[in-house]
């Protein structure tokens, strides 16, 4: 049902009003049966030919405002620890969430966790001596 245009939909429920059966509109549009009776269903339904499957699902504890809040806490304060940035994001949240949550918001927002290299420490005077590459 998702392949047909608005105006396969349209067409179906269109014929169906006119009287039309579910096989004469199935074979003239060359649908399946159960194509057609899916489309009048969701018409009589929600009063067109479209279902809403595409609201199912859990919804989302974090709102877009909540991540970019996340993401700007991350960002600030770099070094924090999961729990750290958790505590500080539950304090201005009405609801709190948990670590797991907070774990897989931040790979969605491009923050990933990485090991800093660690790099030899360079002084100024280190940095001039040396021989130039030639």
């Amino acid at each position: 049902m998702t392949d047909l245009s608005e105006f396969e939909k349209g067409m179906i429920v269109g014929m169906r009003c006119a009287g039309c059966s579910v096989t004469e509109t199935a074979i003239y549009l060359g649908r399946a049966r159960s194509t057609v009776s899916a489309v009048m269903t969701a018409y009589k339904k929600c009063g067109n030919g479209t279902s809403g499957k595409h609201n199912s699902g859990r919804k989302r504890k974090l709102t877009d405002r909540d991540k970019r809040g996340l993401t700007r806490t991350v960002a600030r304060k770099r070094k924090q620890s999961l729990s750290q940035i958790t505590s500080e994001v539950n304090s201005h949240l009405r609801n709190p969430i948990s670590a797991r949550t907070v774990q897989r918001e931040l790979p969605a927002s491009n923050l990933y966790g990485r090991v800093g290299i660690r790099k030899p420490l360079v002084t100024a005077r280190q940095c001039f001596t040396a021989t130039p590459v030639v």
